[in-house]
């Protein structure tokens, strides 16, 4: 691994010694970022150039090497618009240089990729706090880096990923997404699914109804296997090849396999009876099991699908109960490399294990450029909230974006089995729920169009009104 150097400078505050980021992504920079303007020194760790990746074409920090949108910026109709708004109060780099760098792309905020990087990376270069080392870390610090930040993102080196494998105990990191669509609940229609368990079997909760069934006739079951034939499919890059377990095997895959398989797979319809039609037995019936604590997602068992999303959501929707569902991530299969954390961290991001290590970014199981941005402005905020003895504050509320994704990894996913925690963009799904407006202003009934955009304007008002609250009592708790 990178020695660290002979003797590190203290902070001008006073500290010890700086705090370590290692990984120059967006989450590792506007974790450093968060930490220096705290007034706290740091050594962000990049293994670029010097070892190269894959995916990376250059040597500039917080590289885009996907898409250059950050998705929607409407904070008051869309999850991620609402994360923007919250990152800018807390003063993000990630933001600001995305603002600085915008093109051109309606109500989408999208960047020109080499200046946004070039921005972030002059930045960086240039705070009086921060110190850049290129090379790879190849084991886990030593000891007298007594504060760091593993932001490495899902290219995580091997050598690194390894030395963490050991120091978890884990049996393994995700070294691959078999990512099955979830969809929020609210969007599913009950007057024709229905709650039921397999043979009403309860399950560790004591509930023999866990599940949300949706029937289907042969018709509608043949016609949906040759959509699954039929659909566009992702193709791997060279790099990204992952191994199909049978345990994961994406849905269409399943159906190449025999028209019947997924009947007698995810889709059997044994043990269940539709209330709605309990006459008639299901020919397959698409089971969706609880995905969070508050109860406002569900996944679709055994969905795990390379379908484009264009493709999946049209496929999807034919599902009788799921014709107007909306999805809070569609599916997928492709490389990643994540901890199980819900069972690994604390709710400051601390591995339980080694409280000096911290975990950022989408190693943490986040998905997206801005989601593992948001989880590294947080850690900083911790780590800097620490190397400076303050008590440390609780995360945001889980009425925030901020708050709903930390409390997603670190405890707010329901498991399913050791395997089951897989990455999650932000979604109103994530936030508790608020009960839709029924009129408006001015008395009018609002139909299910308007009462719909109504609430999330609701819940984005009290996610900026909650965040309002917590940075104030941050400030109290540096001011005393």
């Amino acid at each position: 691994m990178v020695a660290p150097m002979a003797s590190d400078p203290p902070s001008p505050l006073g500290a010890a010694a700086p705090v370590h980021v290692i990984g120059g992504g967006l989450a590792g920079c506007e974790c450093a970022w968060q930490i220096a303007s705290a007034g706290v020194a740091v050594v962000l760790h990049e293994m670029r150039p010097l070892v190269k990746t894959p995916a990376h074409q250059t040597d500039g920090l917080a590289e885009l090497v996907c898409s250059n949108s950050f998705r929607s910026d409407d904070w008051e109709h869309n999850a991620v618009g609402l994360l923007h708004a919250e990152m800018r109060r807390c003063g993000s780099l990630i933001l600001a240089a995305g603002d600085e760098s915008q093109v051109p792309a309606g109500g989408a905020l999208a960047v020109d990729r080499d200046g946004f990087s070039a921005r972030v990376t002059a930045k960086i270069e240039n705070h009086p706090l921060i110190r850049l080392e290129r090379g790879e870390i190849t084991d886990l610090p030593p000891a007298d880096w007594d504060s760091v930040v593993i932001a490495t993102g899902p290219l995580t080196s091997p050598a690194l990923g390894a030395a963490i494998l050991e120091r978890t105990g884990e049996d393994a990191l995700a070294f691959f997404d078999a990512i099955a669509p979830i969809v929020l609940t609210d969007s599913i229609d009950m007057t024709i699914a229905w709650r039921q368990s397999r043979y009403d079997k309860e399950g560790p909760g004591g509930d023999a109804a866990a599940y949300i069934n949706c029937p289907m006739d042969q018709a509608q079951y043949e016609a949906f296997v040759q959509a699954l034939l039929d659909g566009p499919k992702t193709e791997f890059k060279d790099w990204e090849h992952v191994p199909y377990f049978d345990g994961c095997l994406p849905i269409e895959v399943m159906a190449e396999r025999g028209r019947e398989t997924l009947r007698f797979g995810p889709m059997k319809p044994v043990g269940l009876t539709n209330p709605h039609r309990p006459e008639q037995k299901p020919y397959a019936v698409v089971q969706l099991r609880q995905d969070n604590a508050l109860g406002t997602l569900f996944n679709m068992v055994g969905f795990q699908t390379k379908l484009k999303h264009g493709a999946q959501a049209e496929i999807f929707r034919t599902i009788p109960g799921l014709e107007a569902a909306a999805f809070a991530r569609l599916g997928g299969l492709h490389r990643n490399t994540f901890i199980n954390a819900p069972r690994l961290l604390d709710d400051r991001l601390r591995l339980k294990a080694e409280p000096r290590l911290r975990f950022a970014g989408q190693v943490t199981g986040v998905e997206g450029y801005v989601e593992s941005a948001a989880i590294g402005l947080i850690a900083g905020r911790f780590a800097a909230a620490e190397r400076l003895g303050r008590a440390l504050s609780p995360p945001p509320p889980p009425t925030t974006a901020l708050g709903a994704l930390v409390a997603h990894i670190t405890g707010g996913h329901l498991g399913h089995g050791s395997g089951s925690f897989q990455p999650m963009n932000i979604n109103y799904g994530l936030l508790p729920p608020l009960e839709a407006p029924r009129r408006d202003g001015e008395g009018r009934k609002l139909n299910p169009a308007e009462r719909g955009r109504a609430k999330k304007r609701a819940m984005s008002a009290r996610a900026l009104a909650d965040l309002g609250a917590w940075l104030a009592g941050e400030q109290r708790s540096v001011a005393a």
